[in-house]
């Protein structure tokens, strides 16, 4: 990392950076470790969790844009946190976390229950080689893991410009129970709450179509 990224995870980190209790792994969570939202914003307040948050454009200008609601960033990569923490505290988002963990690992042990009022899964990794496809987050089995995290009418939004994952993600949701499309048509309109960001763009640039989608979480029973 730069010397800025470095200072980053120095001066920074301690508000931004939520310690999270380790398994094995470095990114692991611990099966008891449980956020505690008020004790670490200091409120009770909407949560928005975005899921590989990159260098965390988006979710940093949503949260200086809305600073009524509550943002946590899930990212591994540590030149992308460090990137989010330096324009967070630029930008003055106060209202906004990081956690350094494994995604699946956040939305079934570290959120509470029902605790995400919105979560959002844009330009994930389409492992599109053939052989790696079955690496991709969003594949059967991933609804009722993000269901788990999401509040009665809670939303899932997702963005890609991988046709052939847009088609996997509206065939896994539109199979689970726990979702129901929250739009018209094929596709989603495109969320206004994402920011236009030098990787949407560069693949508009080679001529891939970006697709939206949102689901509404089912209500429990």
């Amino acid at each position: 990392m730069s010397d800025a990224q470095e200072r980053a995870f120095r001066e920074l980190a301690p508000f931004y950076l939520i310690d999270v209790p380790r398994a094995e792994a470095f990114t692991s969570v611990h099966p008891d470790a449980r956020l505690e939202k008020t004790a670490v914003y200091g409120r009770d307040a909407p949560l928005t969790v975005e899921i590989g948050s990159g260098q965390g454009h988006a979710i940093v200008a949503a949260a200086s844009s809305q600073p009524e609601h509550d943002f946590l960033a899930v990212e591994v990569f540590r030149a992308g946190l460090a990137r989010t923490m330096l324009d967070a505290d630029r930008a003055g988002a106060r209202n906004l976390r990081l956690v350094e963990a494994n995604a699946p690992e956040v939305l079934s042990t570290l959120l509470p229950a029902a605790s995400a009022s919105e979560v959002w899964i844009f330009f994930p990794d389409p492992w599109h080689k053939k052989r790696h496809t079955k690496r991709r987050l969003v594949r059967p089995g991933f609804p009722a893991t993000a269901a788990r995290a999401l509040a009665d009418d809670g939303l899932l939004r997702l963005a890609t410009d991988w046709e052939d994952y847009a088609l996997q993600m509206r065939e896994v949701l539109d199979a689970a129970p726990e979702f129901a499309r929250a739009f018209d048509g094929a596709w989603a309109e495109r969320f206004d709450g994402r920011v236009m960001t030098a990787f949407e763009r560069k693949g508009i640039a080679k001529g891939r179509e970006i697709r939206d989608l949102v689901y509404r979480r089912v209500p429990r029973v």
